[in-house]
């Protein structure tokens, strides 16, 4: 895992090359030739700390020992002298291993100058081989920096998720073991100490020569790229592998390797083709262009007949219904799938925050089983942000548990049961319900049976309950007003029916297509975070007719109240369900009507469905009528004709203290133009970032300094700080003088439609409109005496008591509204 030191490093590194070396693939060269250079000296020291000899800095290669050319009495020329004399011999070096040789092949300094060199080894002696796990580390994250990982869709796995698939596949001593897209070899070593580990009595590794070697010869990988086979290569010998059998090979365009099988085949191969496309040979058993399906089939298709792998694999391979995907997905169940683990979206993280799983392939154990195991892991003992901080939660031991109960349920032909805390993560599907449309759909959520914990009421499939669900009429739809409203996806964005939010038609349509009072409209194409959103139409007295691309659902009134199905409909537990059915493109997701029909929400007596829609909208009342409060609250004061009135840059000044988060690291509040309301200066969303996400120059401001939004469309978006932080350079940080004008103040005078006014009439720019200082600091404003201003003060923040008492109200009841829909769905 990538930790803030290693990055900070090699940030530092680049910075240092980057005036001498602006192409990114040169600065990647010139780091990972120093690495392995003072990776080979540290290595030669630990030796001769045990009481050994030095291997690779002897003989007339000694003066290059990294001590040598760092004497003090070395001076900067003779430095550059040295270096760089250094790699251009070290090809030649019989000292070191022919793999290391290649590694220094065609290598050379291609600066001279020396206080360059001297800071850039500087840094790279901060680097000590603890673990060779370091060298790939710094490696992936320049891959990460140049662009090149994300665009070939490879993402480092962290050794955490490698160790948990290598304990499930449990290689052994004589079985051979392939990573077709090995990277940095983290499974090929991972697998080889988890075979030693097994092989351990009293705390001895116990193998014979014999075996050893055997085991050593067992292990191969595949890598199209030159720079991750070097890579590995350094990383299996620093693990005592002689002669690595790691090869420069395109698993998908070859087929040079393709009559080889494995016992065990691990890979967390590249997610995306790339752009220019690949050319696969005909003999797999899936045609496809995509190289995650083509790796994916690689990978069955070459396990002995009894082998055994695993496999991390992109939500697409889980759930895309285009063909090869569907054949794929068929061919895995009816072969060797025998487990799905889902991993949450953000294991990938800092690199990319791609959702991915994890699939568990055993052609012995799926021949014995018509089932399919599902896990889910939630937490994977990180958080799932950008620095994945380590935290108490971790599925993974008891997911690793359950799959081994698994097996050794299939090997006695007994029925897997779970207690309650291994029900929450797994359950079995009978391969047949997966296959019963065609789709062969993995993901484990939407085969998932609810558990009814209180046992006070049914669970109904929606197809049971609605008289009809189906989507709305295509019609022509139109800007100008005609003969009917039309709805559309806007029309329910914020949860309920906005009828401004409609089109009009001027089509005939017939009275079916009408919606009518009790109906709901849901949201069942749009983005993945917007899937499922839902609105009940009531009380409109004009006909709207039903617009494609929204699903409605026409209530059985005899079975289930409209008022209380929305509420069922809003809960997570049912968007959940809604969005284990979707289907991902690029840019959205969609749900099946025939998915959506059998989900099963809970579904009490009418009678106790009044009561429950009784309480919970005596609840929504009280919420109601609070946001109204907040929404409509502006302060407000009466300004006297007799105040005097002072440009503002006589009492404020516009604060420019820039700050560069580039190295910085830890956590910071940070504002931008989204993160302020409106009217009345709110905070909202997250504004807690980790200094290294943010990537441009910003603004520092203070507590008591005021934040005004310069563009058109983002005026009258001021906050009064009451934190420290950084902003967009897009806002003015404003500092009043606090003996003359009160901050607090001039934030709410800022929001006076006279204000912006002014404010409008010195916007400039034709693509970004802004306002500027020049024309910003000479708008007139009152200025009361400092008493009276302080007065009003007192007089707003005593309102503000009333405003942060109804915010918290807000929260009190929609909370009881959780709960209670939690109550009903059985939680």
């Amino acid at each position: 895992m990538l930790d803030t030191l290693t990055k900070r490093r090699i940030d530092t590194a680049r910075d240092i090359l980057v005036g001498k070396l602006p192409d990114p693939k040169s600065q990647v060269e010139q780091i990972t030739i120093a690495l392995i250079y003072k990776f080979m000296d540290d290595m030669d020291k630990q030796s001769e700390e045990l009481g050994g000899n030095a291997a690779f800095f002897t003989g007339e290669y000694e003066k290059y020992a990294w001590s040598r050319i760092f004497d003090p009495r070395v001076s900067g020329y003779e430095l550059v002298g040295l270096y760089g004399e250094a790699i251009l011999k070290m090809n030649h070096n019989p000292n070191i291993p022919q793999l290391f040789r290649n590694i220094f092949k065609n290598a050379y300094l291609p600066y001279r100058d020396p206080e360059t060199l001297k800071m850039f080894l500087k840094v790279i002696g901060e680097f000590e081989y603890d673990h060779s796990e370091k060298l790939g580390n710094a490696f992936e994250y320049l891959l990460s920096i140049m662009g090149s990982q994300g665009d070939a869709g490879q993402f480092r796995t962290p050794r955490h998720i490698i160790d948990f698939i290598v304990k499930v596949v449990d290689p052994c001593k004589n079985e051979t073991i392939l990573d077709p897209a090995c990277g940095t070899a983290g499974f090929l070593i991972s697998s080889f100490n988890h075979i030693q580990n097994k092989n351990k009595k009293d705390g001895r590794i116990n193998l014979t020569s014999d075996e050893r070697t055997r085991l050593i010869n067992n292990f191969s990988g595949y890598d199209i790229s030159p720079d991750m086979v070097r890579l590995s290569l350094v990383n299996m010998y620093l693990h005592k592998f002689s002669s690595p059998k790691i090869y420069e090979y395109d698993t998908l365009a070859s087929e040079e390797k393709w009559n080889e099988f494995y016992d065990i085949i691990l890979a967390n191969p590249p997610f995306m083709s790339p752009k220019g496309g690949i050319k696969p040979h005909k003999r797999f058993s899936v045609q496809a262009k995509r190289s995650e399906v083509l790796f994916v089939d690689y990978i069955a298709e070459h396990l002995n007949p009894n082998g055994r792998g695993g496999v991390i694999v992109p939500e697409g391979i889980i759930f895309q219904s285009g063909n090869a995907y569907k054949k794929l997905r068929k061919i895995l169940i009816e072969t060797s799938l025998y487990v799905v683990a889902s991993l949450p979206a953000g294991v990938f993280n800092p690199y990319s925050g791609v959702k991915t799983s994890i699939l568990f392939l055993n052609k012995n154990l799926a021949k014995k089983t018509d089932k399919i195991l599902f896990v889910k892991v939630n937490h994977d003992g990180f958080g799932l942000g950008a620095q994945r901080r380590k935290i108490k939660e971790n599925d993974l031991p008891l997911a690793l548990d359950i799959i081994k109960k698994y097996k050794q349920s299939i090997i006695n032909g007994e029925e897997i049961e779970f207690n309650i805390n291994e029900a929450k993560l797994a359950h079995v599907v009978k391969k047949e319900k997966i296959a019963e449309n065609g789709d062969y759909n993995l993901s484990g959520d939407r085969y998932k049976e609810t558990v009814i914990y209180n046992g006070k009421w049914d669970f109904v499939e929606l197809g049971e309950i609605f008289k009809e669900i189906r989507n709305g009429k295509n019609v022509k739809q139109t800007l100008e007003k005609g003969k009917y409203r039309v709805t559309r996806i806007q029309t329910i964005a914020d949860g309920s029916i906005n009828l401004n939010n409609t089109r009009w038609t001027n089509d005939d349509v017939s009275e079916n297509d009408f919606m009518q009072s009790g109906d709901i409209l849901v949201s069942h194409i749009n983005s993945y975070d917007h899937l499922g959103k839902a609105a009940l139409f009531y009380g409109i007295l004009s006909k709207v007719v039903h617009g494609i691309n929204l699903l409605k659902f026409k209530p059985d009134k005899q079975k289930i109240n409209p008022f209380y199905a929305i509420f069922i409909f809003k809960s997570e537990k049912f968007l959940k369900k809604v969005k284990s059915f979707a289907q991902r493109a690029v840019n959205q997701a969609s749900v099946k009507t025939t998915d959506l029909k059998r989900i099963k929400i809970p579904l009490p007596l009418l009678e106790i469905q009044e009561q429950i829609v009784a309480e919970l909208d005596s609840y929504q009342k009280i919420i109601d009528g609070a946001k109204q409060v907040v929404e409509n609250y502006k302060p407000t004061f009466k300004i006297d004709p007799e105040w005097k009135i002072v440009e503002l840059e006589n009492i404020c000044k516009n604060i420019k203290n820039i700050i560069n988060p580039k190295g910085r690291t830890g956590q910071i509040n940070y504002i931008g133009l989204e993160n302020i309301a409106k009217n009345n200066g709110e905070l909202f969303g997250n504004i807690k970032s980790e200094i290294f996400e943010i990537k441009s120059m910003k603004l520092k401001f203070q507590k008591k300094n005021v934040l005004y939004a310069k563009l058109r469309p983002n005026l009258n978006k001021v906050y009064y700080a009451e934190i420290n932080g950084i902003c967009s350079t897009d806002i003015m940080v404003l500092k009043f003088e606090e003996d003359k004008a009160m901050p607090r103040l001039y934030s709410s005078i800022m929001r006076e439609q006279w204000f912006n006014k002014k404010v409008l009439n010195g916007i400039k720019g034709a693509q970004l409109p802004r306002i500027g200082w020049d024309h910003f600091k000479k708008i007139k404003v009152p200025l009361p005496p400092i008493k009276i201003q302080q007065q009003i003060v007192t007089q707003i923040e005593s309102e503000q008591k009333i405003i942060d008492a109804n915010k918290e109200l807000i929260k009190i009841f929609e909370d009881k509204i959780k709960d209670k829909i939690a109550e009903v769905w059985g939680e």
